[in-house]
């Protein structure tokens, strides 16, 4: 077996009798951490200018006369403005906690064993799958 055909040292999959399925699962787990923060910066370049912009009066306001009160009432007056930045911070917050726990403790077994499911129906599916030229190519 070739230095590049052996599996990562990180893998969990142990089974021997096919070395490309860790290689695999380790591309399908890499393509979700990429497209997580993809989304995540698309709607940092989307959803929050368009709430910065709602609130463009306000940032003013605060500039000159920056206290909590003044942004608490500015959120307060200002709904979708306030629920499209928590939206922003939340997706965010959760790709950091979700990224660092398995950075930290590694994936748990039932996120293992749903990426080699989605692996399985990845490989079964065949070329006409959209995930296929990514992960098994």
């Amino acid at each position: 077996m070739a230095k590049s055909e052996e599996p990562p040292k990180t893998s969990w999959y142990t089974d021997e009798s096919d070395p490309s399925f860790a290689k695999q699962v380790q591309k399908l787990y890499q393509l979700q951490v990429y497209s997580r923060w993809l989304l995540v910066g698309f709607l940092w370049l989307t959803i929050a200018p368009i709430c910065a912009w709602d609130l463009r009066s306000e940032i003013t306001l605060w500039r000159q006369y920056f206290t909590w009160v003044a942004v608490r009432y500015g959120l307060y007056y200002h709904p979708l403005a306030t629920l499209g930045l928590s939206f922003c911070l939340g997706m965010l917050l959760a790709v950091l906690i979700w990224q660092s726990r398995n950075i930290l403790f590694g994936l748990s077994q039932q996120e293992k064993q749903r990426l080699e499911q989605q692996l399985f129906q990845i490989r079964q599916q065949g070329a006409s799958h959209p995930l296929w030229k990514w992960v098994c190519s």
